[in-house]
C-alpha cells in the first residue's frame, strides 16, 4: 500500500476516469406540488415534525427544480464530467401507477437538455428513498407488486431518456430503504419491524432485476447497474464474540445485497441468524435479480465498528468523526473494495458517493472547510490504493455538490461543496469546491 501523507492523487487516476458530484431529487428539488407532482412518502413522513429533527421538509429545500440552469452551470464550473442525479418517481408518475406526467417529465428533459449543452454527462438514479404515496398506501415495498409497478416505471423512462443518460442505476441504497424505513423507523415511512424490512430487501431487489430485464430490452445505450451503500465489518478485539458479531454485520448489509446480485442466493450465515424473519422468495427471483449488471456503483461513509461487550469497546476513530457522528476512515475504502474484489466477479465500480457532513459556517461570503478537503484527499488516495490492487474503479462521485434536506436530520447537516442559504438561496462556492475545481483543473 502507498503512503497517504506523500501520495499524488491530482496525477495518479487513468486519463479516462470519470469525476463527478451528486445530489437526489428530494433533498435538493422543492417544489414539492408543482406541476402536477403526487406525494412521496418522504412528503406524509416530514409532515409530522416529530419525524424530522429540526422540524423541516422538503417543500423548498434547494428550489433546484426552479434554480436548475444556475445549478448546472455552477457544477460545469467546477470542471466535472458527470452529474449523478435522481428522479422523483411521483414527479413523473403521481400515484406510482397509471397516468405519467408530461410535466414532470419535461423537467428531467430541461435538465438532460441542459447537462448535454455544458458537456456533462448524465448519471441518473432511478430511485432515491421517494416512493409514491399512492404505492404506500397500497403496501409501499412490503406488497411484491411495487416491484412490477417499480420495472414499469424504469422502462418508461429508460424509453424516453436512454439515449441520452450516460448510466442508470435502479436503485440508492436498498439497505437504508429497508432498515431504516422499515427495520427502525428513522427514515420513510417510518416502520418498525425486522420481519417487514428483511421481507422489504428482497422486494428491492427483486424490482431491481425486473427493472434490469425491462431496461434491456429497449437496448438503450446506456450503462444499467445499481448503487450499494457498503462497508467492512471489524472486530474490535479478537475476541470470539467480536469477531462473530463483525462477520454478521458483513454478511447482513454488504453480503445480503451483493450475493443475491452476484451469487444467486442470500448468504447463509445472514439467512441462518434471521431465522422465522426471513424473506419469502419465490420459485424463479433469483433468475430474475442476478441480471448481468454493466457497473456497481459503491457508497462508502464509514466502516461497521463491532464490539459485543457492554458497555461496547470504544471506536478509536483516530482521524476524528464527521459532524454525522461518523469515523473518518478512509483505509477502509481499499480494504472493502479488495476485498468485493476477491468475493465477487465485478463489472467496472463507480464511487457514487463519499463524502463529509462538516459544521460549516459562511464568514465574509467563504466557507473555509479544511476537514472536508482533507476527507476527500485521503479517500482519493485511499481509493488508488484499491486500483493499484487491481479493482476496476471507473470513476469518483463526491458527495454532494449543495448542502441540502439531510433526511431525517433536516437542514442541521451540511454536505455539501457549495454553502446555500436557505432563507435567500444564495450558493457560495466553499473551499473544498475550490480545491475540486482546482484538482480537476490540474489533472487536464
Amino acid at each position: 500500500m502507498n503512503n497517504r501523507t506523500t501520495f499524488d492523487t491530482r496525477n495518479d487516476f487513468p486519463p479516462d476516469f470519470t469525476w463527478g458530484v451528486a445530489t437526489s431529487a428530494f433533498q435538493i428539488e422543492g417544489a414539492s406540488t408543482a406541476d402536477g407532482k403526487g406525494p412521496s412518502i418522504w412528503d406524509t413522513f416530514c409532515a409530522d415534525r416529530a419525524n424530522i429533527k429540526d422540524g423541516s421538509d422538503g417543500s423548498v429545500a434547494c428550489d433546484h427544480y426552479r434554480r436548475y440552469r444556475d445549478d448546472v452551470a455552477l457544477l460545469a464550473s467546477l470542471g466535472v464530467d458527470a452529474y449523478r442525479f435522481s428522479m422523483a418517481w411521483s414527479r413523473v408518475q403521481p400515484q406510482g401507477r397509471g397516468a405519467w406526467n408530461p410535466a414532470g417529465f419535461d423537467f428531467y428533459d430541461r435538465l438532460l437538455d441542459e447537462l448535454a449543452r455544458r458537456e456533462v454527462k448524465a448519471h441518473l438514479t432511478l430511485y432515491h428513498w421517494d416512493l409514491p404515496q399512492g404505492l404506500q398506501d397500497e403496501g409501499g415495498w412490503l406488497n411484491r407488486d411495487t416491484a412490477y409497478r417499480f420495472a414499469d416505471y424504469a422502462h418508461e423512462v429508460t424509453r424516453r431518456f436512454g439515449d441520452r443518460i450516460e448510466a442508470i442505476a435502479t436503485h440508492n441504497e436498498p439497505w437504508c430503504t429497508a432498515n431504516l424505513g422499515y427495520g427502525n423507523a428513522q427514515f420513510a415511512p417510518g416502520v418498525a419491524d425486522l420481519k417487514q424490512s428483511i421481507q422489504v430487501s428482497h422486494h428491492l431487489l427483486l424490482s431491481h432485476g425486473l427493472a434490469m430485464t425491462a431496461m434491456r430490452g429497449l437496448h438503450s445505450p446506456a450503462k444499467l447497474g445499481i448503487v450499494l451503500n457498503q462497508w467492512t465489518a471489524d472486530p474490535a478485539t479478537d475476541s470470539q464474540a467480536d469477531r462473530d458479531l463483525a462477520a454478521f454485520e458483513y454478511a447482513r448489509s454488504t453480503q445480503w445485497f451483493m450475493d443475491p446480485i452476484f451469487k444467486g442466493h442470500y448468504p447463509e450465515l445472514a439467512l441462518r441468524a434471521h431465522g422465522a424473519n426471513a424473506p419469502e422468495v419465490r420459485s424463479g427471483d433469483f433468475d430474475i435479480i442476478q441480471q448481468p449488471i454493466d457497473f456497481l456503483g459503491c457508497n462508502y461513509y464509514f466502516r461497521a465498528w463491532c464490539s459485543a461487550a457492554t458497555p461496547p469497546v470504544p471506536m478509536p476513530a483516530a482521524q476524528g468523526l464527521t459532524d454525522m457522528g461518523w469515523e473518518i476512515y478512509p483505509q477502509g475504502l481499499p480494504e472493502l473494495l479488495v476485498k468485493l474484489n476477491e468475493e465477487y466477479d465485478l463489472p467496472p465500480i463507480y464511487i457514487t458517493e463519499n463524502g463529509m457532513a462538516n459544521a460549516d459556517v459562511l464568514e465574509g461570503g467563504q466557507v473555509h472547510d479544511a476537514a472536508r478537503i482533507a476527507f476527500v484527499q485521503s479517500h482519493l488516495a485511499a481509493l488508488r490504493e484499491a486500483m493499484a490492487a487491481g479493482v476496476d474503479v471507473r470513476g469518483y462521485f463526491l458527495w454532494s455538490l449543495l448542502d441540502n434536506f439531510e433526511w431525517n436530520s433536516g437542514y442541521e447537516k451540511r454536505f455539501g461543496i457549495v454553502h446555500v442559504d436557505y432563507a435567500t438561496q444564495q450558493r457560495t462556492l466553499k473551499d473544498s469546491a475550490l480545491w475540486y475545481r482546482d484538482f480537476l483543473a490540474a489533472r487536464r
